[in-house]
């Protein structure tokens, strides 16, 4: 007589779900990370990888959107060419705009715990839009502390010459990519993303 087994679930589907988001996510700031324009201003690119950890935090919230970016930047650091301009490698990490990419899951993390003020995620339309923006802010705060001062580090300028060329040059575009998520995740079917059942 055929014995019978319970079936042990290991994994809660919730789990397998953000992991899931957490890999899409990634991928979707490797992709952004290819949208690369020479900045006059900084020896840093313009580039839209900053919409990737906006995304990871608002979607995720702060351990899977923090997990998202870290998987970008391991992946990177290991040699597939997910940073700006293809590019790849530990080097990366340790030149002078590592730190940008250092920040990145901080900052996801950041934007993830206040703007759900807990570990799993919850729908965004149970988020007001201006919890939303000081989220995004202030996570847009951590990423230029972090990349500023690396940057400055580097190049072997002054931390306030830091600061400009790696923080302040950059508001006014990031400022306009946030606009951009608010409208994406608001006016979209990303708002009615649901994590929770």
């Amino acid at each position: 007589m055929a014995e019978q087994y319970e079936s042990v679930e290991l994994v809660g589907d919730n789990t397998v779900e953000y992991f899931a988001m957490a890999v899409v996510v990634a991928a979707l700031t490797a992709a952004f990370a290819q949208f690369t324009v020479p900045y006059p201003f900084s020896p840093a690119p313009f580039t839209l990888q900053t919409v990737g950890v906006y995304l990871a935090g608002l979607l995720l919230g702060p351990v899977w959107g923090g997990l998202a970016l870290l998987l970008y930047a391991v992946v990177g650091a290991a040699g597939a060419p997910v940073f700006a301009g293809f590019g790849a490698g530990f080097g990366i990490i340790t030149g002078p705009t590592g730190g940008y990419i250092l920040s990145f899951p901080v900052a996801a993390a950041v934007i993830g715990g206040l703007v759900h003020r807990r570990v799993d995620p919850r729908p965004l339309d149970a988020v007001s839009i201006p919890l939303q923006v000081v989220g995004m802010l202030v996570g847009l705060a951590v990423i230029y502390a972090i990349g500023s001062v690396w940057l400055a580090s580097a190049t072997d300028q002054s931390l306030v010459s830091g600061i400009i060329e790696g923080g302040v040059v950059f508001v006014p575009g990031d400022v306009l990519k946030a606009a951009a998520v608010i409208s994406l995740v608001t006016g979209g079917h990303l708002a009615r993303l649901s994590f929770v059942e």
